[in-house]
């Protein structure tokens, strides 16, 4: 069984780890959301053509396309 902690030396365990960590700088965060979007942007394109391809496919097979 884990022993208790005192609240007090976990507060300052807690200060400790968050004193390592390295934030990203805003040039990375920027860099970051606009990789982001632009995955985004392509997956939503590809899965509208795969969805409208496969829409076309099943009609056509079914005989309900014009």
């Amino acid at each position: 069984m884990a022993s208790k902690t005192n609240p007090l030396a976990f507060l300052q365990q807690v200060r400790s780890e968050t004193s390592k960590i390295t934030w990203p700088s805003r040039r990375e965060t920027m860099i970051s959301t606009v990789m982001v979007l632009v995955m985004v942007i392509f997956a939503s394109l590809f899965f509208f053509a795969a969805d409208q391809l496969i829409g076309w496919i099943l009609s056509y097979v079914l005989n309900t396309g014009n």
